[in-house]
């Protein structure tokens, strides 16, 4: 062997060694707690462990888009003490919009007001009258608040921004393309139910989530699970009225409010997941759902391709479930 070729050898095993001594040896991380009053729980594949940037986003959307922080962004629009926006808020804000116009109307971040009427805000008492609701709706409307720039205009200043439907799903998002910046392809972020997934898990079969039974069982949370469904650079939320409810005087009330009529919703629809490529779109298209009733969900989701879409529906005659599904929900189905 000649020098030259023996220092070739050499240099080449040591960019070998090089190479794969550079290389950050990846390996799953998990982490959990609670936010907005809700579990969290987030799984990845990474180099290194990012939990001080999953804190970040988190803290961030806190002092953003939280209606239970009094010292959040939101508050202070809500309560007319600041009229800037930020950029998280305007996302949120032409997500709803968006999905207002498609939906009729059934979706609407500004139904607080109607939602603390029917005491299933911060506010409780007895329901309230027609005339009362007629009152409310008068500020309670997406015609009813504007942005000229990064400034919220108010019909009304009495009008409010709830984002609690559809902000989750964005805190999901977020995290998840946190994630994928810093090289992670396998994980799994779920808020409160809300999960976003792309990738494997840990033992490299595709990540799933359980459709939970809607059990009248107000109170405790139980988990049956009704279907199982896998996701992949996909995401799901479920929206349902058998968990939060009053009754009153041997009506049963619900949280579900039409934004539209200013009525409490609860009728035979017990519950409908959606499946969407976002789980901002997910979120917010859940509670759109809810709001819209069994009928007007199969006539308008039963055509379309962007969203999977699964109701669970009492039968009022056999006291049976009827579960409904279109194809695109079907495809997730192992």
């Amino acid at each position: 062997m000649t020098r030259r070729y023996g220092i070739v050898l050499v240099a080449l095993a040591l960019g070998i060694v090089l190479m794969f001594c550079g290389r950050e040896r990846k390996r799953f991380f998990s982490h959990e707690g609670v936010v907005w009053t809700t579990d969290y729980h987030i799984t990845y594949e990474a180099a290194r462990d990012l939990g001080d940037s999953i804190q970040l986003i988190l803290g961030n959307m806190d002092m953003s888009v939280s209606p239970y922080n009094k010292a959040s962004l939101l508050s202070s629009l809500n309560e007319n003490t600041s009229w800037r926006v930020d950029a998280l808020i305007r996302r949120l804000l032409d997500a709803s919009r968006a999905i207002h116009r498609a939906s009729g109307g059934a979706y609407d971040p500004t139904v607080m007001p109607l939602v603390n009427a029917w005491g299933f805000g911060y506010k409780s008492g007895d329901p309230p009258t027609r005339a009362q609701l007629d009152s409310i709706l008068q500020f309670v409307g997406m015609d009813k608040v504007a942005l000229h720039g990064d400034t919220l205009v108010k019909q009304d200043p009495r009008l409010m921004l709830d984002f609690s439907s559809i902000a989750k799903g964005l805190a999901c998002d977020e995290i998840g393309r946190m994630l994928q910046r810093n090289g992670a392809r396998n994980w799994l972020v779920e808020i409160g139910g809300e999960v976003m997934a792309a990738g494997v898990n840990k033992r490299g079969a595709p990540w799933t989530a359980a459709v939970d039974m809607p059990h009248d069982d107000q109170g405790t949370v139980t988990h049956e699970s009704a279907m199982v469904i896998t996701l992949d650079s996909a995401a799901v939320a479920t929206s349902g009225n058998y968990r939060k409810w009053r009754d009153q005087g041997g009506n049963r009330l619900s949280h579900i409010i039409d934004p539209r009529t200013g009525d409490s919703r609860a009728g035979t629809l017990l519950s409908v997941t959606v499946i969407a490529p976002d789980c901002m779109t997910a979120d917010a298209w859940a509670t759109a759902c809810m709001v819209m009733g069994d009928s007007a969900v199969r006539a308008m989701m039963q055509p379309r391709t962007d969203l999977g879409v699964m109701t669970i529906t009492a039968d009022t005659l056999t006291g049976n479930y009827i579960v409904w599904s279109n194809r695109p929900f079907a495809d997730h189905i192992p």
